[in-house]
C-alpha cells in the first residue's frame, strides 16, 4: 500500500482549498453586519431577514423551482423514451440522424441553442414566459437523461423482458413491470441531473425568459453587475446549505441501502 506522503497531503489540501475556500468566505461574509461585503463589521443575520422580505428574489426563486420541476420531468420522460429506442430498436431509416439530434445539445454552445430557440419562439408567435423556459430547458437537458438511461439499458439483461412476455405480459407491461423498476435508479439520476442543470442555467434562460418570468440565476447575475450585495451572499449560503443537506442525505440513504443489501446477502448465504 502506498504511504500518504507530504506531497499527497499538500496536493489534497491545495485542491480542497481551491474548491471550497471561496464558498467558506462567502458563507462567513453572509453574516457580516456591514453593507460592504469586503469589510467585516460584526456578526449579524439581518441580511437573511432582508432576503426573506425581498419579493423580487422570492418570485425569481419560485419561477426557477417551477421551471426546474416541469422541465426535468418532461426531459426525463422524453429522454427515457429516446434511450429505449436507441438501445432496443432495430436499425431503422434515419437512426444515425436521430441519435445525432439527440446528442447534439451536448456539444452545441449554449449561446447558439438559446438564440435558435429564441428565433423559433418568435417565428411561431409564442410569447416568452415560463412555458418557453420549460421548453428550452427540456430541449438541452433531455440529451443528458438519454445518455444516463442508455448506459443502464445497454447492460440490462433482455432475457428478463422476454421471460415476462413469455408469461403473458405485453411489451408495454413488460417494460412497466420489469424494465422500468430495474432502471429506475438511472431514471432518477437523469431527473436529478436535468433538475440541477435547469436550476443552474443562465445563458439559455436569458434568451427564453420574458419580462415577467425572470429566473433566479438571471436575477443574481443582474444584481451582481451592480455590485455584490450581502443579500446575494445570504442567498448563496442558503443554496449551499440545501445542496449540502441533499448530498449528505443521499449518501446516508445509499450507505444504509448497501448495508441492508449486504446483510440480506449474508443471511441468504447462511440460510
Amino acid at each position: 500500500m502506498r504511504r500518504f506522503s507530504w506531497f499527497n497531503a499538500t496536493s489534497l489540501t491545495l485542491g480542497f482549498a481551491f474548491l471550497y475556500l471561496p464558498m467558506v468566505i462567502l458563507v462567513i461574509y453572509s453574516f457580516n453586519a456591514s453593507k460592504l461585503v469586503t469589510v467585516w463589521a460584526g456578526f449579524s443575520t439581518k441580511w437573511y431577514a432582508e432576503l426573506i422580505r425581498n419579493e423580487a428574489f422570492l418570485d425569481a426563486a419560485w419561477v426557477t423551482l417551477r421551471v426546474a420541476v416541469f422541465s426535468s420531468t418532461l426531459a426525463t420522460i422524453l429522454g427515457t423514451m429516446a434511450a429505449y429506442v436507441l438501445v432496443r430498436a432495430n436499425r431503422f431509416p434515419g437512426r444515425t440522424l436521430f441519435s445525432g439530434m439527440i446528442y447534439a445539445p451536448l456539444v452545441m454552445p449554449e449561446v447558439i441553442t438559446g438564440l435558435s430557440l429564441l428565433l423559433l419562439f418568435i417565428g411561431i408567435g409564442l410569447d416568452r414566459g415560463v412555458l418557453t423556459i420549460v421548453l428550452a430547458h427540456t430541449t438541452f437537458s433531455m440529451c443528458y437523461v438519454s445518455v444516463v438511461v442508455s448506459s443502464r439499458l445497454t447492460s440490462f439483461d433482455k432475457s428478463l423482458e422476454e421471460a415476462a412476455q413469455d408469461l403473458g405480459c405485453s411489451p408495454f407491461d413488460a417494460f412497466r413491470l420489469v424494465t422500468l423498476p430495474i432502471i429506475a435508479p438511472a431514471v432518477i439520476s437523469g431527473w436529478l441531473l436535468a433538475f440541477t442543470l435547469s436550476l443552474d442555467d443562465l445563458v439559455i434562460a436569458s434568451f427564453a425568459a420574458g419580462p415577467s418570468s425572470t429566473t433566479l440565476p438571471i436575477k443574481i447575475f443582474s444584481a451582481v453587475r451592480l455590485g455584490v450585495s450581502p443579500e446575494i451572499n445570504a442567498l448563496s449560503t442558503i443554496m449551499i446549505a440545501i445542496v449540502t443537506v441533499g448530498v449528505i442525505s443521499a449518501s446516508l440513504i445509499s450507505k444504509r441501502a448497501a448495508v441492508r443489501q449486504e446483510a440480506e446477502t449474508r443471511n441468504a448465504e447462511r440460510g
